[in-house]
């Protein structure tokens, strides 16, 4: 059975990605029409929001990318801004 709630059960609800990495909290939601569009992102302490962008205050991830809301939201890791994995990697 589909569990409804309210959109603002979600504010300052964690955000993790789908590889475990603590993304941020939830700012808002943006709406369209009847339906969320988007979520707004802040980046906080610690969070790899913060690592990534430095001092950006966060970002904008696009609903699809949103794979689980829970007691946690779980996005994919395909939303986290110009993320290149091997730019943390050291060359061979």
């Amino acid at each position: 059975m589909l569990k409804m709630q309210r959109i603002t059960s979600t504010y300052d609800m964690k955000v993790f990605t789908d590889e475990g990495d603590y993304f941020g909290e939830v700012e808002d939601a943006l709406i369209s029409g009847n339906k969320v569009d988007s979520w707004r992102i802040r980046a906080t302490r610690n969070s790899f929001l913060t690592r990534v962008l430095g001092n950006a205050k966060g970002v904008i991830v696009p609903h699809q990318l949103v794979k689980a809301v829970g007691d946690i939201i779980i996005i994919s890791k395909s939303a986290v801004p110009s993320y290149n994995p091997s730019e943390d990697d050291d060359e061979i």
